[in-house]
C-alpha cells in the first residue's frame, strides 16, 4: 500500500516506521516545507499535523481522491465542512481524536460506566487528562470524546476547563514533560470513589492504530469511525 504522510513530525516518523516494517510504501512525507506533490500516487493518506494544517491536508486529499486517516485534533469547527467535501468527492475518512486501539476500548467502557452510573446522583465525574508541554491544544481531543461519551449517556451537559457547575465535567489539562497521554475519568461521591484510566508508554499505540485504520480505509468510500475498524457494535 502506497501512503502520503500529512505532518513529519514525531508521530509521522513513528507512523512510518511502523508502516515500512508491515510492508508499505511512504510517497510523501508533507511538512511545512514541501508541496503535495506525490500525493496523487497514494492508496491513502494519513494527518497527524497541526490544526492550522489538517483542513488543508484534508481537503487536499479529498481532490486527489485519495482517502484520509486523521488524527489531528484542535480543528473540529471545519468537521462538518470536511464530512460535505467527502462526501461531493466520493471520498472515504475516519477521523479520531487517538487511533490506540486500547483507547478505544477505554472509550467503551467509559460509555459503559457512564450508563451505569447515570441514575446515582451522590456520584460527580470529573477527568484529568497529561500531555507533554508540546501539545497545542487543551484540553485534548481524547478528553473531549470522553467528556461526549459521558454527555451521551448520562444527564451532564457540557464540559469546562474552569470550576464545574451542576452537569457539567470538568476537565484537568496537565502539560508535563514528555507525557505521551495519560486520561482518567473520576466518580467521587462523599463515601468512596470510581476511577478508570488509560496509560499510554509511548506513541507507538497511537501510531499502530492509524497505519492499521489505514489498511482498512483504503479502496472504501465514505465516512467511518475507528468502531468501524475494530468492528465494534
Amino acid at each position: 500500500m502506497k501512503i502520503a504522510l500529512l505532518g513529519y513530525g514525531k508521530m509521522g516518523q513513528v507512523i512510518e516506521r511502523i508502516a515500512l516494517e508491515r510492508g508499505h510504501e511512504i510517497v510523501l512525507k508533507k511538512d511545512e516545507f514541501n508541496t503535495y506533490e506525490g500525493l496523487e500516487t497514494a492508496d491513502v493518506a494519513i494527518d497527524f499535523s497541526v490544526p492550522m494544517a489538517a483542513v488543508d491536508n484534508i481537503s487536499h486529499s479529498f481532490r486527489a481522491k485519495v482517502p484520509v486517516v486523521s488524527g489531528t485534533t484542535g480543528w473540529l469547527e471545519h468537521y462538518d465542512e470536511m464530512i460535505a467535501l467527502c462526501k461531493d468527492q466520493n471520498g472515504g475518512f475516519i477521523s479520531s481524536s487517538n487511533f490506540s486501539l486500547g483507547v478505544n476500548i477505554f472509550f467503551e467502557l467509559n460509555n459503559y460506566l457512564a450508563k451505569m452510573m447515570s441514575t446515582l446522583d451522590s456520584y460527580n465525574v470529573s477527568m484529568e487528562e497529561i500531555h507533554h508541554i508540546h501539545k497545542l491544544d487543551a484540553p485534548s481531543g481524547t478528553a473531549i470524546s470522553l467528556a461526549k461519551g459521558v454527555i451521551e449517556n448520562s444527564n451532564y451537559t457540557k464540559w469546562t476547563l474552569d470550576e464545574a457547575k451542576e452537569n457539567e465535567i470538568h476537565i484537568e489539562a496537565v502539560r508535563l514533560d514528555e507525557v505521551p497521554g495519560t486520561h482518567t475519568v473520576n466518580y467521587n461521591s462523599d463515601v468512596d470513589s470510581i476511577e478508570i484510566k488509560h496509560t499510554a508508554h509511548t506513541r507507538e499505540g497511537f501510531a499502530f492504530g492509524a497505519v492499521v485504520a489505514a489498511e482498512w480505509l483504503a479502496g472504501k468510500q465514505g465516512v467511518y469511525t475507528m468502531k468501524d475498524v475494530l468492528n465494534i457494535k
